[in-house]
């Protein structure tokens, strides 16, 4: 199952409703929220991989110990895991945290008071997933989940240059207000998902490529 899968199937539309019905925010938005965020998290987490040894080791052990993918198959656990959601990118985004939760909310028009509880919902959907291809990969270490999220996000990235008529790119230019359609790719998500790998000058989606790059200041 790719990233993107996992947004618009069964776990991903799950969560979405499971949000709107707590917060009052449109499924869309939701959707859209988990596009743009998933791969700024796993990009954030391929960059503490690459960077420390030890913060990689300490990702195989969280995944392997709280994240085995279960909750894909029981996507109604992230309510009662909002909390952890909230830690899990607390340590992940660090002091940058409120900076990514602006430019999310400033581009998806989710509030910022709902902005963080929202995002710590999918958060432990997203480490299921990303737990669940560690073990699909067979990844054992530390030492080998750099290659394992760039390899999540290259798939993304790929899959999201096939399918340039896709529902989700439909969902993401109507939230993100995406006037780029005869720009580049025209793709929203290719956009979002080049700007986080660092591909390229695209001036895309309202500018939230330029954002999530400033956001990242090119870590790969």
């Amino acid at each position: 199952m790719s990233l993107i899968d996992l947004i618009t199937g069964t776990a991903g539309n799950q969560v979405a409703e499971q949000a709107e019905n707590k917060f009052g925010i449109s499924k869309n938005q939701i959707i859209a929220l988990m596009a743009v965020a998933a791969p700024v998290i796993i990009s954030y987490l391929r960059k503490k991989s690459n960077d420390d040894p030890q913060e990689a080791e300490a990702l195989n052990n969280a995944l392997d110990k709280d994240h085995d993918g279960s909750i894909l198959n029981d996507p109604s656990q992230v309510e009662a895991r909002q909390q952890e959601g909230g830690s899990i990118l607390s340590h992940i985004f660090g002091g940058e945290k409120a900076n990514v939760e602006n430019q999310l909310s400033q581009n998806t028009g989710i509030s910022m008071d709902k902005i963080g509880p929202i995002l710590g919902m999918l958060a432990p959907l997203i480490m299921g997933y990303i737990g669940k291809q560690k073990q699909q990969s067979g990844v054992t270490s530390g030492g080998g989940l750099g290659d394992l999220l760039g390899g999540i996000l290259g798939g993304a990235q790929n899959q999201a240059q096939s399918q340039p008529s896709s529902p989700l790119n439909d969902i993401l230019a109507s939230v993100l207000g995406g006037g780029s359609q005869d720009q580049t790719s025209g793709n929203p998500l290719n956009d979002i998902l080049g700007s986080v790998l660092g591909g390229g000058n695209q001036q895309q989606s309202g500018g939230l490529g330029d954002l999530l790059g400033g956001i990242l200041g090119g870590k790969r």
